[in-house]
């Protein structure tokens, strides 16, 4: 592939609603052609999440379900048997629409989103309770772990459908992760932050690993843009509503990098009133400008997504929210200087 591949598009960012894979296949092959993705339905329950996906992806780490979430397993459990069914079987249906939807003429990238290796750590338990963020060199398997699972998902995927492969880390835990704020077993236990080196090498072990273009998505408040820009990611998918005053140099830098934005524009429920697409566009414009960087960026290196995942939204909504993603990325590609 060349060129940054997640450069002005339309992509989502992975979860959608009901439980439906077809349908939501169906709908995202058809409104994404420039970067569709593997869909995930979470509402299906246990094992559709994320952590359970990701669980399943995952290489000689088996996971099964406590009350208080996910925990390393010593064996395959029921519920890491169902996280497969699930991957299988969508990746089956996926495989049937691009053979007979016609999309196999017309689309030559996909996406797949897995949770990255420190939301992983943060979010599974060792089998004594505690989290694997706590013990170095089990975060150290985990994302060794992580990487030989999707690269061979990428290579599954690029022998099922002949086309390349991008991967998306989405690692909402992160923020959390490298501040120490995760809260541990007691609070005489409490989990210690992982130094930004560390962190770095980690994260980079993996989008170096996969050995595919990647991007690392991160929808909350205090986006570590510093860190994904000293990464070997090709981009950062971020919430453009959560961006302050204070994050401003960080992006600007990020730009200067030769990095691409992917801006989380659109509501990711809806809203009491429609906006129109000049509305939605309006943020990603206004920070541009008070950026200092010509227009031509939004065109160069910016791309539009939700603001976040859409499992929360309707099924009309979703369909509208990449209705809209896509005539604001028209827009920028067009005549971003005119907005």
């Amino acid at each position: 592939m060349s060129g940054n591949v997640f450069s002005s598009l339309t992509t989502g960012l992975g979860s959608w609603p009901g439980t439906d894979v077809r349908e939501a296949a169906s709908i995202v092959l058809g409104e994404l052609p420039a970067l569709p993705h593997v869909v995930e339905l979470p509402a299906r329950g246990l094992g559709a999440d994320t952590i359970g996906r990701t669980g399943a992806l995952m290489v000689d780490v088996e996971l099964d379900v406590r009350t208080s979430g996910y925990r390393v397993a010593q064996r395959k459990s029921l519920a890491g048997r169902r996280a497969e069914d699930l991957l299988h079987f969508d990746l089956d249906v996926l495989e049937e629409l691009w053979e007979t939807g016609g999309f196999a003429a017309t689309h030559r990238v996909l996406k797949v989103q897995a949770a990255g290796p420190f939301t992983m750590a943060a979010q599974v338990e060792l089998r004594s309770a505690h989290r694997v963020l706590t013990d170095r060199g089990a975060v150290r398997d985990f994302a060794g772990s992580l990487t030989e699972g999707l690269r061979q998902h990428c290579a599954e995927l690029r022998s099922r459908l002949g086309v390349d492969i991008v991967v998306q880390l989405d690692e909402p835990s992160l923020p959390a992760v490298l501040a120490g704020s995760l809260s541990g077993v007691t609070r005489l236990d409490p989990v210690r932050a992982i130094p930004e080196p560390e962190a770095l090498e980690l994260l980079d072990s993996v989008l170096v690993g996969v050995g595919v273009p990647t991007v690392v998505h991160c929808c909350g408040a205090d986006v570590p843009l510093e860190l994904i820009r000293r990464s070997n990611a090709d981009a950062a998918a971020i919430d453009v509503a959560l961006l302050t005053a204070g994050d401003l140099d960080a992006v600007g830098e990020f730009l200067q990098a030769g990095k691409t934005l992917l801006l989380g524009l659109v509501p990711s429920v809806a809203p009491e009133r429609i906006p129109t697409w000049r509305e939605v566009a309006a943020p990603a414009v206004t920070l541009i400008d008070r950026l200092g960087f010509p227009r031509s960026v939004l065109a160069t290196q910016v791309s539009v997504t939700p603001a976040c995942g859409l499992a929360g939204a309707t099924p009309e909504w979703s369909r509208h929210a990449l209705e809209l993603a896509g005539n604001v990325a028209d827009a920028f590609q067009d005549a971003p200087d005119s907005l």
